[in-house]
């Protein structure tokens, strides 16, 4: 029997919650974003996660921290030697987005859509705020009257909410895919043989 997604979760990436913390504080300058990026670094690994476990959990982690903190670096699009450091120890690589990839994208956003879509209202807003528009946590709590806490907890659950939906429809998808495939298959035997 496979272990659960949350036990995985909290055996093989909280267990280093100490040590990305004081990752993220070695390497970004911005103490109040150091929460916020812990967050964003478990939202991701978590998103990964549910579509292939990774082999080495740990490492993982941290790729996901150094490539989170590049992507900050990326979309403030002002880059500072103290902001940066040491570049090329973060192991930075800069893909090109294929055609293939920009042919998808209208399929995943309307799935995306339509996961946002199925959230709770409380849980929707809360996600809206901190990843549409990238409030800080501390600001979505004193919008809406709740704790950071409570924060934390509904974008844990709409992003789980929001994976699961999205990765199952691909699997409906793969497996509708699949069953034409065969149907082709079969056809065109069965033409061959008349």
């Amino acid at each position: 029997m496979h272990e659960s997604l949350d036990a995985w979760f909290a055996r093989e990436i909280l267990a280093h919650e100490d040590a990305l913390v004081l990752y993220l504080r070695r390497s970004w300058p911005q103490r109040d974003d150091i929460h916020d990026l812990r967050q964003e670094v478990y939202v991701r690994v978590y998103e990964a996660a549910g579509k292939a476990r990774p082999a080495m959990a740990k490492s993982f982690l941290f790729a996901t921290a150094r490539h989170l903190m590049t992507d900050r670096l990326r979309r403030n699009r002002v880059v500072s030697i103290e902001t940066v450091g040491d570049f090329e120890s973060m192991n930075v690589l800069i893909d090109e987005v294929s055609p293939e990839r920009r042919l998808g994208v209208r399929q995943v956003l309307r799935r995306l859509a339509e996961a946002f879509d199925r959230l709770p209202d409380r849980c929707r807003e809360v996600v809206w705020l901190r990843r549409v528009e990238e409030l800080p946590q501390k600001e979505v709590a004193a919008r809406l009257g709740i704790t950071e806490k409570t924060v934390e907890k509904h974008v844990a659950k709409g992003v789980r909410l929001i994976a699961e939906h999205f990765y199952s429809g691909q699997a409906q998808d793969e497996r509708t895919r699949q069953a034409k495939d065969a149907e082709r298959e079969h056809g065109h035997g069965r033409q061959q043989t008349d």
